[in-house]
């Protein structure tokens, strides 16, 4: 399986504040996404001056803050088939979501930490 990035990501009711706090540590918005399903209202990746990443996803209604694993592949199946056979299913209320330039799910493994499984549509 080829993973091309592996970072943290927060899911949040509050992403405004938290997007803050990383520009103050010295994090820049790379990349935003907005409008993406029912639950995301939108997707901000960040990145320093040494080349760390961080997502911050907007979802409103979340009671706390989550932090998760963004775990972007090439092969979204490949990925997918991996993780529930190492026991991760789709988080409760959760469903595979595609955009127009992406795939993704956010799973969950057996002892409770979550990956948000992402796949990129590539321009050949």
């Amino acid at each position: 399986m080829k993973i091309t990035t592996f970072n943290p990501m927060i899911i949040t009711a509050n992403a405004d504040e938290i997007i803050k706090t990383f520009e103050a540590l010295g994090f820049e918005r790379r990349h935003e996404k907005k409008e993406i399903d029912d639950r995301t209202g939108s997707s901000v990746r960040m990145k320093d001056a040494n080349g760390f990443h961080v997502d911050i996803a907007q979802v409103d209604g979340m009671p706390q803050d989550m932090t998760a694993i963004r775990m972007n592949v090439r092969d979204f199946d490949e990925a997918y088939e991996f993780l529930t056979a190492h026991g991760f299913s789709i988080v409760p209320g959760g469903k595979v979501t595609e955009t127009g330039s992406s795939k993704s799910v956010m799973m969950v493994s057996p002892s409770g930490f979550a990956i948000d499984l992402d796949y990129h549509y590539r321009k050949e």
